[in-house]
């Protein structure tokens, strides 16, 4: 794991000195993900760079990588899980790999496969590969978008690094607010590939392969998850567990220590317990997030998990008066917004884990491949409530709209609430609603027009499958892994997700409606198979996730400081109503409607764009 970037001329030009110490600056911007090496290789027309985060390979894993026989020169921010298996490959080619570490297979698979060469990796990754004999720049990254890559063009020059906060460092990009991506990020807290805050800046989406030269740019998808059209079987555990098992093996053949998040949940109390059986008499750490509100706190499953596993368990607590340095250090490090509350502790849990170790295992995934989440049962539902009599449809939805506020974590009143608003909505444009940051109706009272097309409700196949591949390539590479990885990097700490394995997204792409979802029970297949490794107690506990006390705290400690960013001049400059906004905060405050998700996606907003704004 580490941080890449790199400024290269498909026009042929050399770099200049300012160039030289742009990439410099680029590559201290990138420290706090590699604080183990910082190095950079020249070109007659390119400088890549990289910072590393020592997982594997030892002495061996310094990079840019390079072939000296061509000149071709690689980096790459993350895991190659298959390395084994490729340099067999590539020694049957007469191109054996003599260095260690896992990335040093990237130049030979390129010289042998040229731009296809993604499509043979397995792991979470984003690489660059330069060719200065043709000119030839290739960005690519992995399958579920566990590792972030970013690129801006001007004329014949092209910029690349892992996160934003590098790729503007050193200055010399001209750069303009990009209003409809924002507008985006407001309805569903996150920016879909290929937007970024910023016109000139495109990221990389999962899956996702560019070609650059001086004939253009190529953009191409290597891989995108078929679970529409791959065709159902009977799912077998005993198949499964071998691939899972196999999975946990490949993620772990690491130099030194690694831990685990542990929620309690099925999810991640699940990886725990099969790393455990692999490593049965190995020191193992779990890391667990503590809240001081009773329902949002998890810690007392995840000590009986952590105790029955034999794991050390460590608790980390987290308080409301830690959330504005925090957000204004993870806004700094990674230069972009992201409207999920749990970015914070999950950055906490991270900075109190590397003080340990360098790597970690995480559930992340489970949910979209397996169908976990409340929402994929109210899509049956919802065909059943539109069903019902108009009058009864109407009594429904005044008694639910009439229940009371609540501070605690995902109540009834709260899904209820949700459903309804989007129960009689075509099936992909209610999900998208349900899974909205802020609705349109209160986007409408910001004075934000909607900036996306509708969803299409047309689509052929599955309602189930479309809302999870969806999920996947929104929620989850934009959302979730995003937060991930910006709050895990911020103190040099790598996540690994198992479950985002190529193998183990291919076999759940095979699982009939019903081994995910049935009447009012989720991810039954899944839960089938962690009988084999968890006691019933843990498996079939009420789903609860990880999210935090937002809608007390912004009514409490954090009220003034959300009073501050909603007044925010710079919200105002991009067309946010901030009077509207602060009567948002009001109404929530005196208990009138529950505006925690929208307070706190327009106060991110507002952070970042005090940060943004000497970047401009």
């Amino acid at each position: 794991m580490c941080g890449i970037c790199g400024i290269v001329s498909v026009a042929g030009e050399r770099p200049t000195e300012a160039v030289r110490l742009r990439v410099a600056a680029m590559l201290q911007a990138l420290s706090h993900r590699g604080p183990d090496d910082l190095s950079q290789h020249d070109t007659a027309t390119g400088i890549l760079g990289a910072t590393r985060l020592a997982i594997r390979g030892g002495a061996d894993g310094r990079q840019p990588m390079v072939d000296a026989a061509s000149g071709v020169v690689a980096v790459c921010n993350g895991e190659i899980d298959n390395h084994h298996d490729l340099r067999r490959w590539l020694a049957d080619r007469g191109r054996p790999v003599t260095q260690a570490t896992d990335v040093a297979v990237i130049p030979g698979m390129y010289l042998e496969l040229g731009p296809r060469f993604a499509e043979r990796l397995t792991g979470a990754f984003a690489v660059a590969v330069w060719d200065p004999r043709i000119g030839r720049l290739i960005l690519a990254r992995d399958r579920a978008g566990e590792r972030p890559l970013f690129f801006t063009q001007t004329g014949g020059q092209v910029v690349f690094a892992t996160g934003i906060a590098s790729l503007v460092a050193g200055g010399g990009l001209p750069l303009t607010l990009d209003h409809a991506a924002l507008q985006r990020y407001l309805r569903f807290g996150l920016f879909a590939s290929p937007a970024s805050p910023f016109k000139e800046i495109e990221k990389i989406p999962p899956g996702g392969i560019i070609q650059m030269d001086a004939g253009g740019i190529q953009r191409a998808s290597y891989w995108r998850w078929d679970n529409v059209g791959t065709p159902k079987k009977s799912p077998s555990l005993d198949e499964f567990d071998e691939i899972f098992r196999k999975t946990l093996r490949r993620q772990t053949d690491v130099d030194g220590d690694f831990a685990v998040f542990l929620s309690g949940g099925v999810d991640s109390s699940l990886v725990a317990a099969v790393a455990r059986s692999l490593y049965p008499q190995r020191s193992m750490k779990a890391y667990t997030l503590r809240f001081a509100e009773e329902s949002f706190d998890e810690g007392n499953f995840a000590e009986q998990v952590a105790t029955s596993l034999q794991l050390e368990p460590v608790s980390v607590w987290v308080r409301p008066e830690d959330f504005p340095a925090t957000l204004s250090l993870l806004i700094q490090t990674g230069g972009e917004p992201l409207a999920d509350p749990a970015w914070l502790p999950m950055a906490l849990l991270a900075r109190r884990a590397s003080l340990d170790v360098n790597m970690a295992l995480v559930g992340e995934g489970a949910d979209e491949l397996f169908g976990g989440y409340p929402t994929y049962l109210g899509a049956g539902l919802a065909e059943r409530f539109a069903r019902l009599p108009g009058w009864l449809r109407h009594l429904l939805h005044r008694a639910v709209e009439a229940l009371p506020i609540s501070d605690k974590k995902m109540t009834i009143s709260f899904l209820l609430k949700r459903f309804v608003q989007g129960a009689e909505l075509g099936g992909m444009t209610r999900h998208e609603l349900w899974m909205s940051s802020i609705t349109p109706a209160i986007l409408a009272r910001l004075g934000i027009a909607p900036a996306t097309p509708p969803a299409d409700d047309t689509a052929e196949g599955a309602l189930l499958d479309q809302v999870q591949r969806w999920d996947l390539e929104n929620f989850l590479a934009e959302g979730l892994l995003t937060k991930a990885d910006r709050a895990s990097m911020s103190s040099a700490l790598e996540l690994r997700a198992p479950f985002l394995d190529d193998s183990v997204m291919t076999f759940a792409a095979t699982l009939p409606v019903h081994d995910r979802v049935r009447h009012f029970q989720t991810k039954l297949f899944l839960k089938r198979y962690a009988l084999r490794y968890l006691p019933k107690s843990i498996v079939h506990r009420r789903k609860r996730g990880l999210s935090v006390p937002m809608a007390r705290w912004l009514r409490g400690p954090l009220h003034a400081w959300a009073t501050k960013a909603l007044s925010s001049e710079r919200l105002a400059a991009i067309g946010v109503r901030t009077p509207a906004a602060l009567a948002l905060l009001a109404e929530h405050r005196e208990h009138q409607a529950d505006h925690a998700r929208a307070l706190w996606s327009l106060i991110v907003l507002s952070e970042w764009l005090d940060w943004a704004a000497p970047v401009k």
